[in-house]
């Protein structure tokens, strides 16, 4: 499999060293992507290393206000054209007319403040992810 090369502007990265300036406040816990937003994002696993999370936005929907804390390996399963908006309503990305990720592809993904996602396209956008919640060796 190719890597992808890194797109900053999707929050995508090919690197684990890529970091976003723009991390959520985790003062902030009802910002989280489970807790403010479960009609879309299902808890799979979690322990004190990793959280692995579902999300399903079907077409028309859009998602609340929500954060992702932690970077992640995400997989594609399935996607679809989607605009990402920030707390204040300002488009930060709008993927109609960009190259979708294949589905079944998996890319890095920088951890994200607040933002609303909603999907624009005619296709359910499904992931999965997998946060990690530190970085460096487990003892």
């Amino acid at each position: 499999m190719s890597a992808r090369p890194s797109t900053p502007s999707l929050g995508l990265s090919t690197s684990p060293d890529d970091h976003n300036p723009a991390v959520p406040d985790s003062n902030r816990p009802e910002l989280d992507a489970v807790v403010a937003s479960p009609e879309h994002h299902r808890l799979v696993f979690e322990n004190e290393h990793v959280r692995v999370l579902e999300t399903v936005i079907k077409p028309g929907e859009r998602t609340a206000l929500h954060t992702h804390q932690w970077p992640a390996a995400t997989t594609f399963l399935s996607t679809s054209d989607v605009v990402r908006r920030d707390e204040e309503g300002k488009v930060l990305l709008d993927t109609r007319g960009m190259e979708q990720p294949s589905p079944v592809s998996a890319v890095w993904t920088l951890a994200l403040g607040p933002h609303t996602l909603e999907n624009v396209g005619s296709t359910d956008m499904h992931v999965v992810s997998v946060e990690l919640k530190r970085t460096g060796p487990v003892a």
